[in-house]
């Protein structure tokens, strides 16, 4: 996960709200992601947002048989051109609150925008 970690500040932190999950420093970062494609593959799409001013993003994770799943909506904090800290939500309130579609279809991903 070389490439992921250059993206991050040092002590770069990823939260969950409100699930208690919580990992400061890129190495940590790295290796939960690392974990994260392992147990659902690297065909994953986003689409760019932002939140309250913020990047963001929403990922998509592959669905057996072709497609994707809305999996979250991530709230980025950028701080000299690396990403300091990560809010990830699950909730299917916020989703709504962002107009995402929850499933994609199969082939290419072409975001709205």
């Amino acid at each position: 996960m070389p490439a992921l970690v250059r993206l991050l500040a040092e002590d770069a932190v990823l939260e969950m709200p409100p699930v208690p999950l919580w990992f400061r420093g890129s190495s940590d970062y790295g290796l939960f992601m690392e974990r994260a494609f392992r147990m659902r593959g690297t065909c994953w799409a986003v689409r760019e947002l932002t939140a309250n001013g913020q990047p963001a993003l929403a990922a998509y994770a592959p669905e057996t048989g072709g497609g994707r799943r809305l999996h979250t909506l991530q709230v980025l904090t950028v701080t000299g051109g690396l990403v300091a800290r990560n809010v990830v939500f699950t909730d299917p309130g916020v989703f709504d609150a962002f107009e995402l579609p929850r499933h994609t279809p199969a082939g290419n991903f072409a975001p709205e925008r």
